[in-house]
């Protein structure tokens, strides 16, 4: 069997590590696009080893970059989540994470103009997966995206340059309404009836109460990991909310579409040890959650899920904002996730009424890896 090669960058961004192409570079059939990014990651094996990915939904994604379609943007892209097992390329919706890299890569590849004395440079991206814009402030070097930098972030051990991330207006991407079957309601599996919500901000998540399921909160993921009954519980829960939510017509087409909406169990503020054996204190977070991803829990937390959640706490009788107790009801603030590696702060505002978003923001470090060809089977 032979094989042909195609361009592409390796880039880390956030928790995330994806396969960034130009659109150029890419067959126009959208068939053969897929085969390569199946190929590319590696789809098929459970571990990924026969491609680019690591067997993780954070590591299965690819990014496909082309030049701007709409106003006041520098690029469009398209982000493409790859499946662990199982041929799935989804682009449904997005990567809070990944999008980090996409600022880095502009510059990098010479997308964005960039004047030798800069040392920090705006890019402005349109993701066309939820159709909104996306505003980075990349820090450079050289004419390059720096790397080196004091900024620490959970997940990743090196600290690295700052780049900060704002979604504008995030809410209503792929059902066309933030809350669009209101703040919470009710769904019954075939074991319980649970309360839930369902934000469309970003990406669309599913938020339920850890406790509803016996839970602090904050177990251990390799806890949880062989738990096939909660596992199972919280997918109906996802699949139920899914259709309510208008977002599929069948279960058959919910269930696949893993990608999104996602689902989290959220908890009030307690103290709790990191997978790391970090000890975080209640008053060091404003509520505690943990994800589930591709019918995994999450190793920290998705950043498209941090801006929603962080959003979902601040809007009004959400799952979320029943277990945010913060004396602070300004309608701009930084809001404190626990997750399961450490606290992420993600900038939020919402409108004057306390229904909807006006943007969401989150701070990552990216770093180009590798460039090159990648190789795939004919």
């Amino acid at each position: 069997m032979s094989q042909y090669s195609v361009p592409a960058v390796v880039y880390r961004g956030g928790t995330s590590r994806g396969l960034l192409f130009h659109e150029k570079d890419l067959p126009v059939e959208k068939e053969r696009q897929r085969e390569i990014f199946i190929a590319g990651i590696d789809a098929y094996n459970p571990s990924q080893v026969n491609g680019l990915g690591s067997g993780t939904s954070h590591t299965s994604k690819v990014m496909v970059i082309a030049p701007p379609s709409v106003e006041g943007a520098d690029v469009d892209y398209t982000f493409y989540q790859i499946g662990i097992g199982e041929e799935v390329v989804d682009d449904e919706g997005t990567c809070g994470n990944l999008m980090s890299a996409i600022g880095a890569f502009s510059i990098d590849e010479g997308l964005v103009k960039v004047n030798t004395t800069d040392t920090i440079v705006t890019v402005s991206a349109f993701n066309r997966n939820i159709g909104k814009m996306i505003r980075m402030e990349v820090p450079v070097v050289n004419g390059k995206a720096k790397v080196s930098g004091d900024y620490h972030m959970p997940g990743v051990v090196k600290p690295g340059a700052k780049i900060s991330v704002d979604i504008l207006s995030p809410g209503g991407g792929k059902t066309g309404h933030t809350l669009p079957i209101g703040s919470s309601c009710h769904v019954t599996t075939e074991t319980k009836v649970y309360s839930a919500s369902f934000v469309d901000v970003v990406n669309p998540f599913v938020f339920v109460a850890a406790s509803e399921f016996g839970l602090k909160g904050s177990e251990l993921n390799s806890d949880l990991a062989n738990d096939e009954k909660l596992v199972s519980e919280l997918e109906a829960i996802r699949v139920k909310l899914a259709l309510k939510a208008g977002m599929y017509s069948s279960v058959e087409e919910a269930r696949n579409a893993p990608a999104i909406p996602k689902i989290a169990m959220v908890a009030k503020p307690h103290d709790y040890v990191t997978s790391a054996g970090k000890i975080i204190k209640a008053e060091e977070v404003d509520i505690v959650a943990k994800m589930v991803s591709m019918y995994k829990f999450h190793r920290t937390f998705a950043g498209s899920g941090l801006y929603n959640l962080a959003a979902s706490v601040l809007l009004k009788g959400t799952i979320p904002n029943q277990f945010f107790n913060k004396k602070d009801d300004s309608r701009e603030q930084v809001i404190r996730i626990g997750h399961p590696e450490g606290i992420a702060e993600v900038r939020v505002a919402v409108t004057e009424d306390g229904f909807n978003v006006k943007f969401v923001g989150l701070d990552r470090t990216a770093r180009r890896i590798m460039k090159g060809e990648i190789y795939i089977p004919e």
